[in-house]
């Protein structure tokens, strides 16, 4: 993994590209947050993020999250005081751990699991934030409701009263060169976002948070409206043997 000094030099350019991608699209910088994911990193790099004055980090799997929230916790400092969100596919067997260590699950992308976590959110007495997860790309690789079926799932997550639902979250399909990516990312996008914009209207409810971009694509999530970018790669660097962290 990089070094504190490291990751202050690539973080200060992420940040950069956020702002100048806000600016051209005509938004103001502080209408996009940064999510560092540090799945796959030690417990280090959100110390790292926390230092750096950062207010959340990304995490793809429930346990690996609980062992360094704790361990961050137990350290005192800034990192105690992280928010914690969980960026990954969630089976719902592992509801009840994910719901005591996350502060939003942005991947509710099934009746069955939004069920789950509004149970034990209920039995821990506390409201959860969540995202609900959509395939708005239609990638068979890639996780999320089907476009059709998120109506349903929002209802459903709006009927639940430990559940507080604010917003989607997508991936974009890669393709089979840069330039068929980025045009795959920009339709998933724009999907997402009229999707988002349909829900406000005939449901009545604001849903202010939009996740879609990671390291390779935030310019073009940005110029498409995402409120929130996950970074992994570009702030930490990639590990051998590991796919890269957003």
């Amino acid at each position: 993994m990089v070094t504190y000094e490291e990751f202050i030099t690539r973080a200060t350019a992420v940040e950069s590209q956020i702002a100048s991608a806000c600016r051209a699209s005509g938004r103001e910088p502080g209408a996009v947050r940064l999510l560092a994911v540090t799945k796959t990193h030690p417990a280090e790099a959100a110390g790292f993020a926390a230092r750096h004055g950062l207010a959340a980090v990304g995490e793809n799997r429930v346990q690996e999250a609980s062992v360094k929230r704790a361990g961050l916790v137990a350290a005192g400092g800034p990192g105690a005081a992280l928010r914690w969100e969980l960026i990954g596919h969630l089976q719902s067997n592992k509801a009840k751990l994910a719901v005591e260590t996350f502060d939003c699950i942005q991947s509710v992308d099934s009746e069955k699991l939004a069920r789950r976590l509004d149970a034990a959110a209920g039995e821990l007495g506390r409201t959860l934030v969540v995202l609900l997860q959509v395939n708005a790309g239609r990638d068979p690789a890639k996780f999320g409701a089907e476009p059709e079926d998120a109506p349903r799932l929002l209802e459903l997550a709006l009927a639940c009263p430990h559940l507080r639902v604010e917003g989607l979250m997508t991936i974009a399909p890669l393709g089979a060169d840069a330039a068929e990516t980025a045009e795959h990312a920009r339709r998933t996008f724009a999907n997402l976002r009229e999707m988002r914009d349909d829900f406000v209207s005939s449901f009545g409810v604001a849903l202010p948070e939009l996740s879609m971009g990671m390291s390779g694509d935030l310019e073009l999530a940005v110029a498409a409206g995402s409120t929130c970018v996950r970074v992994g790669t570009a702030l930490f660097g990639g590990r051998p043997g590991v796919l890269p962290a957003g």
